[in-house]
Protein backbone atom coordinates (compact mmCIF):
# COMPACT_ATOMS: atom_id res chain seq x y z
CA UNK A 1 0.00 0.00 0.00
CA UNK A 2 1.95 3.04 -1.12
CA UNK A 3 1.80 6.60 0.90
CA UNK A 4 1.22 9.56 -0.79
CA UNK A 5 2.69 12.62 -0.11
CA UNK A 6 1.12 16.13 0.37
CA UNK A 7 2.85 17.18 -2.85
CA UNK A 8 1.13 14.22 -4.91
CA UNK A 9 -2.23 15.57 -3.53
CA UNK A 10 -1.51 19.09 -4.72
CA UNK A 11 -0.51 17.71 -8.00
CA UNK A 12 -3.40 15.73 -8.16
CA UNK A 13 -5.84 18.70 -7.07
CA UNK A 14 -4.45 20.32 -10.10
CA UNK A 15 -4.65 17.52 -12.47
CA UNK A 16 -8.74 17.47 -11.35
CA UNK A 17 -8.82 20.48 -11.82
CA UNK A 18 -7.20 20.67 -15.58
CA UNK A 19 -10.32 18.21 -16.41
CA UNK A 20 -13.24 19.45 -14.28
CA UNK A 21 -12.16 23.20 -16.46
CA UNK A 22 -13.82 21.54 -19.22
CA UNK A 23 -16.94 20.25 -17.08
CA UNK A 24 -20.03 20.76 -15.42
CA UNK A 25 -18.93 23.85 -13.65
CA UNK A 26 -16.12 25.32 -16.49
CA UNK A 27 -18.12 28.72 -15.81
CA UNK A 28 -16.66 28.67 -12.41
CA UNK A 29 -13.77 26.97 -12.76
CA UNK A 30 -12.25 28.58 -16.62
CA UNK A 31 -12.07 31.56 -14.80
CA UNK A 32 -11.24 31.26 -11.41
CA UNK A 33 -12.19 34.67 -10.38
CA UNK A 34 -12.72 35.38 -6.41
CA UNK A 35 -16.34 35.77 -7.41
CA UNK A 36 -16.40 32.18 -9.76
CA UNK A 37 -14.44 30.46 -6.76
CA UNK A 38 -17.74 32.32 -4.40
CA UNK A 39 -20.45 31.15 -6.38
CA UNK A 40 -18.69 27.63 -7.24
CA UNK A 41 -18.26 27.19 -2.80
CA UNK A 42 -21.85 27.79 -2.42
CA UNK A 43 -22.71 24.93 -5.15
CA UNK A 44 -20.37 22.16 -3.90
CA UNK A 45 -21.45 23.19 0.03
CA UNK A 46 -24.94 23.59 -0.33
CA UNK A 47 -26.01 19.83 0.24
CA UNK A 48 -22.22 18.76 1.65
CA UNK A 49 -22.83 17.07 5.23
CA UNK A 50 -19.52 15.38 4.95
CA UNK A 51 -17.91 16.31 8.35
CA UNK A 52 -14.64 16.82 6.84
CA UNK A 53 -15.40 19.31 4.19
CA UNK A 54 -17.07 20.87 6.52
CA UNK A 55 -14.36 21.31 8.92
CA UNK A 56 -12.19 22.60 6.01
CA UNK A 57 -14.68 25.47 5.37
CA UNK A 58 -14.69 26.64 8.84
CA UNK A 59 -10.85 26.39 9.26
CA UNK A 60 -10.56 28.21 5.70
CA UNK A 61 -13.02 31.08 6.21
CA UNK A 62 -13.22 31.10 10.00
CA UNK A 63 -16.64 30.61 10.41
CA UNK A 64 -19.15 27.52 10.18
CA UNK A 65 -21.41 27.10 6.66
CA UNK A 66 -24.75 27.88 6.96
CA UNK A 67 -26.91 27.14 3.75
CA UNK A 68 -29.20 30.39 5.02
CA UNK A 69 -26.46 33.00 5.11
CA UNK A 70 -24.57 31.63 1.70
CA UNK A 71 -24.72 35.29 0.81
CA UNK A 72 -22.50 36.73 3.50
CA UNK A 73 -19.33 36.57 1.85
CA UNK A 74 -17.72 39.56 2.43
CA UNK A 75 -14.72 41.43 1.07
CA UNK A 76 -12.17 39.54 3.73
CA UNK A 77 -13.60 36.16 2.26
CA UNK A 78 -13.30 36.85 -1.18
CA UNK A 79 -9.68 38.07 -0.41
CA UNK A 80 -8.80 34.86 0.97
CA UNK A 81 -9.94 32.84 -2.39
CA UNK A 82 -7.34 34.56 -4.29
CA UNK A 83 -5.11 32.10 -2.65
CA UNK A 84 -7.07 29.51 -4.08
CA UNK A 85 -7.08 31.20 -7.90
CA UNK A 86 -3.22 31.77 -7.25
CA UNK A 87 -3.05 28.34 -6.68
CA UNK A 88 -5.63 26.66 -9.49
CA UNK A 89 -3.11 29.20 -12.11
CA UNK A 90 0.03 28.18 -10.98
CA UNK A 91 0.94 31.03 -9.43
CA UNK A 92 1.99 30.25 -5.68
CA UNK A 93 4.52 27.65 -4.58
CA UNK A 94 3.97 27.57 -0.77
CA UNK A 95 0.32 27.70 -0.44
CA UNK A 96 -1.42 27.12 3.09
CA UNK A 97 -2.50 23.89 4.25
CA UNK A 98 -6.08 25.13 4.16
CA UNK A 99 -6.00 26.33 0.99
CA UNK A 100 -4.96 23.29 -0.83
CA UNK A 101 -7.83 21.37 1.25
CA UNK A 102 -10.36 23.98 -0.39
CA UNK A 103 -9.35 23.81 -3.40
CA UNK A 104 -9.67 19.95 -3.86
CA UNK A 105 -13.45 20.43 -2.73
CA UNK A 106 -14.19 22.75 -5.35
CA UNK A 107 -12.74 20.16 -8.05
CA UNK A 108 -14.31 17.03 -5.77
CA UNK A 109 -11.19 14.98 -5.84
CA UNK A 110 -11.52 11.96 -4.14
CA UNK A 111 -10.20 10.35 -1.60
CA UNK A 112 -9.85 13.71 0.40
CA UNK A 113 -8.41 15.34 2.55
CA UNK A 114 -4.83 14.32 2.48
CA UNK A 115 -5.38 11.89 5.54
CA UNK A 116 -7.40 9.92 3.75
CA UNK A 117 -5.67 10.68 0.14
CA UNK A 118 -2.12 9.22 1.20
CA UNK A 119 -3.68 5.94 2.07
CA UNK A 120 -5.38 5.06 -0.62
CA UNK A 121 -4.35 1.64 -2.78
CA UNK A 122 -4.00 1.71 -6.27
CA UNK A 123 -6.32 0.42 -8.51
CA UNK A 124 -4.00 -3.14 -9.11
CA UNK A 125 -3.56 -3.52 -5.48
CA UNK A 126 -7.30 -3.06 -5.03
CA UNK A 127 -7.73 -5.89 -7.80
CA UNK A 128 -4.88 -8.03 -6.25
CA UNK A 129 -6.73 -7.96 -2.80
CA UNK A 130 -9.89 -8.65 -4.19
CA UNK A 131 -8.90 -11.45 -6.12
CA UNK A 132 -7.07 -12.71 -3.33
CA UNK A 133 -10.18 -12.67 -1.02
CA UNK A 134 -12.10 -15.16 -3.71
CA UNK A 135 -9.41 -17.61 -3.99
CA UNK A 136 -9.47 -20.67 -1.94
CA UNK A 137 -5.85 -21.91 -1.81
CA UNK A 138 -5.95 -25.97 -0.79
CA UNK A 139 -3.49 -26.64 1.39
CA UNK A 140 -1.44 -29.02 -0.22
CA UNK A 141 -0.71 -26.23 -3.00
CA UNK A 142 2.01 -24.36 -0.52
CA UNK A 143 3.39 -27.32 2.03
CA UNK A 144 3.20 -30.75 0.09
CA UNK A 145 3.46 -34.08 2.36
CA UNK A 146 6.81 -34.82 0.33
CA UNK A 147 8.18 -31.64 1.99
CA UNK A 148 7.52 -31.94 5.35
CA UNK A 149 9.14 -35.52 5.02
CA UNK A 150 12.59 -34.54 3.67
CA UNK A 151 12.67 -31.58 6.17
CA UNK A 152 12.40 -34.23 8.91
CA UNK A 153 14.54 -36.91 7.47
CA UNK A 154 17.28 -33.83 7.02
CA UNK A 155 16.87 -32.90 10.81
CA UNK A 156 17.42 -36.60 11.97
CA UNK A 157 20.68 -36.70 9.82
CA UNK A 158 22.16 -33.82 11.18
CA UNK A 159 21.21 -35.34 14.29
CA UNK A 160 22.61 -38.78 14.04
CA UNK A 161 25.72 -37.27 12.81
CA UNK A 162 26.22 -35.29 15.48
CA UNK A 163 25.99 -38.06 17.69
CA UNK A 164 28.46 -39.52 15.69
CA UNK A 165 30.83 -37.14 16.05
CA UNK A 166 30.40 -36.98 20.11
CA UNK A 167 30.85 -40.25 20.25
CA UNK A 168 34.38 -40.79 18.12
CA UNK A 169 35.48 -37.86 20.05
CA UNK A 170 34.79 -39.73 23.73
CA UNK A 171 36.88 -42.33 22.43
CA UNK A 172 39.61 -40.53 21.21
CA UNK A 173 39.85 -38.83 24.89
CA UNK A 174 41.85 -41.62 26.57
CA UNK A 175 43.76 -43.06 23.73
CA UNK A 176 45.19 -39.31 23.69
CA UNK A 177 45.48 -39.03 27.88
CA UNK A 178 47.32 -42.74 27.35
CA UNK A 179 49.83 -41.41 24.78
CA UNK A 180 50.46 -38.16 26.92
CA UNK A 181 51.11 -40.42 30.48
CA UNK A 182 54.14 -42.79 28.30
CA UNK A 183 55.92 -39.25 27.47
CA UNK A 184 58.36 -38.66 29.56
CA UNK A 185 58.26 -35.03 30.87
CA UNK A 186 61.40 -32.97 30.90
CA UNK A 187 62.51 -31.91 34.45
CA UNK A 188 63.23 -28.20 34.76
CA UNK A 189 63.77 -26.31 37.22
CA UNK A 190 62.51 -23.08 39.13
CA UNK A 191 65.57 -21.37 39.22
CA UNK A 192 65.80 -21.83 35.25
CA UNK A 193 62.22 -20.62 34.61
CA UNK A 194 62.90 -17.52 37.06
CA UNK A 195 65.95 -16.83 34.35
CA UNK A 196 64.06 -17.16 30.89
CA UNK A 197 61.44 -14.95 32.64
CA UNK A 198 63.66 -12.52 33.45
CA UNK A 199 65.29 -12.74 30.02
CA UNK A 200 62.40 -11.99 27.78
CA UNK A 201 60.97 -8.69 28.64
CA UNK A 202 58.20 -8.77 26.19
CA UNK A 203 56.08 -10.38 29.10
CA UNK A 204 55.58 -7.23 30.36
CA UNK A 205 53.87 -5.64 26.46
CA UNK A 206 50.16 -7.29 27.27
CA UNK A 207 49.71 -5.88 30.50
CA UNK A 208 51.01 -2.17 28.63
CA UNK A 209 48.13 -2.68 25.95
CA UNK A 210 46.00 -3.70 28.98
CA UNK A 211 46.67 -0.68 30.22
CA UNK A 212 46.27 1.58 27.23
CA UNK A 213 42.62 -0.64 26.28
CA UNK A 214 41.15 0.75 29.26
CA UNK A 215 42.11 4.03 28.93
CA UNK A 216 41.20 4.09 25.19
CA UNK A 217 37.84 2.94 26.20
CA UNK A 218 37.12 5.52 29.10
CA UNK A 219 38.20 8.31 26.72
CA UNK A 220 35.86 7.07 23.93
CA UNK A 221 33.32 6.80 26.56
CA UNK A 222 33.53 10.64 27.85
CA UNK A 223 33.84 11.79 24.01
CA UNK A 224 30.70 9.68 23.32
CA UNK A 225 29.12 11.10 26.41
CA UNK A 226 30.06 14.62 25.35
CA UNK A 227 28.60 14.22 22.10
CA UNK A 228 25.40 12.50 22.71
CA UNK A 229 24.35 15.62 25.43
CA UNK A 230 25.88 17.88 22.77
CA UNK A 231 23.96 17.26 19.84
CA UNK A 232 22.01 14.47 19.91
CA UNK A 233 19.99 15.08 23.08
CA UNK A 234 19.10 17.73 21.68
CA UNK A 235 16.96 16.76 18.90
CA UNK A 236 13.63 18.69 20.18
CA UNK A 237 12.39 22.42 19.48
CA UNK A 238 9.88 24.79 21.40
CA UNK A 239 8.29 28.36 20.46
CA UNK A 240 10.07 30.98 22.51
CA UNK A 241 8.15 34.46 21.99
CA UNK A 242 8.45 35.05 18.31
CA UNK A 243 11.30 32.19 17.18
CA UNK A 244 11.74 28.45 17.71
CA UNK A 245 14.79 27.31 19.99
CA UNK A 246 16.59 24.00 19.94
CA UNK A 247 15.77 21.99 23.61
CA UNK A 248 16.54 19.10 25.06
CA UNK A 249 13.45 17.18 24.88
CA UNK A 250 12.91 16.56 28.23
CA UNK A 251 13.67 19.98 29.67
CA UNK A 252 11.41 21.89 31.05
CA UNK A 253 11.88 26.00 30.76
CA UNK A 254 9.81 27.67 33.50
CA UNK A 255 7.39 29.65 32.21
CA UNK A 256 7.13 28.87 28.47
CA UNK A 257 4.16 26.46 28.23
CA UNK A 258 4.75 25.87 23.92
CA UNK A 259 4.47 22.42 22.97
CA UNK A 260 7.91 20.89 22.86
CA UNK A 261 8.20 19.21 18.91
CA UNK A 262 10.73 17.63 17.09
CA UNK A 263 13.08 19.18 15.54
CA UNK A 264 12.33 20.48 12.22
CA UNK A 265 15.52 23.25 10.97
CA UNK A 266 13.16 24.28 8.03
CA UNK A 267 11.34 26.22 11.15
CA UNK A 268 14.26 27.30 12.53
CA UNK A 269 13.95 30.66 10.21
CA UNK A 270 10.30 30.97 10.88
CA UNK A 271 9.73 33.80 12.94
CA UNK A 272 7.02 36.24 14.33
CA UNK A 273 7.97 40.05 12.82
CA UNK A 274 6.25 43.45 13.74
CA UNK A 275 4.35 44.18 10.91
CA UNK A 276 3.52 47.82 9.54
CA UNK A 277 2.34 50.30 6.86
CA UNK A 278 6.18 50.46 5.69
CA UNK A 279 6.53 46.29 5.57
CA UNK A 280 6.68 44.66 2.21
CA UNK A 281 4.52 42.56 2.43
CA UNK A 282 3.95 41.37 -1.41
CA UNK A 283 6.46 40.14 -4.12
CA UNK A 284 6.57 42.41 -7.67
CA UNK A 285 3.86 39.63 -8.88
CA UNK A 286 1.31 39.61 -5.94
CA UNK A 287 2.38 36.60 -4.15
CA UNK A 288 2.69 36.98 -0.21
CA UNK A 289 5.32 36.77 1.84
CA UNK A 290 4.05 37.55 5.21
CA UNK A 291 1.52 35.53 6.83
CA UNK A 292 -1.48 36.26 9.67
CA UNK A 293 -2.34 34.45 12.51
CA UNK A 294 -5.55 35.59 14.67
CA UNK A 295 -5.48 35.14 18.42
CA UNK A 296 -7.43 35.97 21.32
CA UNK A 297 -6.10 39.22 21.82
CA UNK A 298 -5.97 40.26 17.88
CA UNK A 299 -3.79 39.00 14.94
CA UNK A 300 -0.12 38.09 14.66
CA UNK A 301 2.49 37.91 11.72
CA UNK A 302 4.87 35.65 10.82
CA UNK A 303 7.87 35.83 8.06
CA UNK A 304 6.24 32.86 6.27
CA UNK A 305 4.16 30.00 7.07
CA UNK A 306 5.78 27.83 8.68
CA UNK A 307 3.99 24.60 9.00
CA UNK A 308 0.60 26.18 8.08
CA UNK A 309 -0.34 26.72 12.16
CA UNK A 310 0.19 29.53 14.77
CA UNK A 311 2.92 28.25 17.09
CA UNK A 312 0.95 29.10 20.60
CA UNK A 313 -2.81 28.37 19.69
CA UNK A 314 -2.44 26.29 16.42
CA UNK A 315 -4.82 27.59 14.44
CA UNK A 316 -4.31 28.12 10.64
CA UNK A 317 -1.78 30.76 8.98
CA UNK A 318 -3.11 33.08 6.13
CA UNK A 319 -1.64 34.49 3.36
CA UNK A 320 -1.60 38.30 3.92
CA UNK A 321 -4.37 39.85 1.36
CA UNK A 322 -4.40 43.60 0.11
CA UNK A 323 -7.83 44.08 2.68
CA UNK A 324 -6.00 42.36 5.64
CA UNK A 325 -3.07 45.28 4.72
CA UNK A 326 -5.53 48.14 4.40
CA UNK A 327 -7.65 46.65 7.61
CA UNK A 328 -4.16 46.21 9.92
CA UNK A 329 -1.41 48.02 8.74
CA UNK A 330 -2.00 51.17 6.71
CA UNK A 331 -1.21 53.96 8.88
CA UNK A 332 0.53 51.88 11.37
CA UNK A 333 3.92 53.04 12.56
CA UNK A 334 6.62 50.68 13.34
CA UNK A 335 7.98 50.39 16.59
Amino acid sequence: MPNYTFEDYKKAIKAKYEKEKNGEYSNNLNSPTSANLRNLCVKRFDSNNDKDDLITFESFFEFPFDKDKKNLFGEEELNKLEAVKRFFLGKTERPAEDTIQLAAILVDLQPRPFNKFRIQNDPDEEELIEELRDTDFPKNDFFSDNLTDEVETEKVTDLKSEEQEQIQSQESEPIQSQKLESVPMPIVSVTSVVKEDKEKPENIIPTKLLHIGIVTFVVFGLVAAVIYFAFFNKQCMQWSEDHYEIVDCSSKIEGNFNEIIRLDKDLLDFRKIKACDTTTCFLTNGDPIVWYGKTANGIDFFNDNGNGLHPENKKALHPMTGYMFSKYLKGKICE
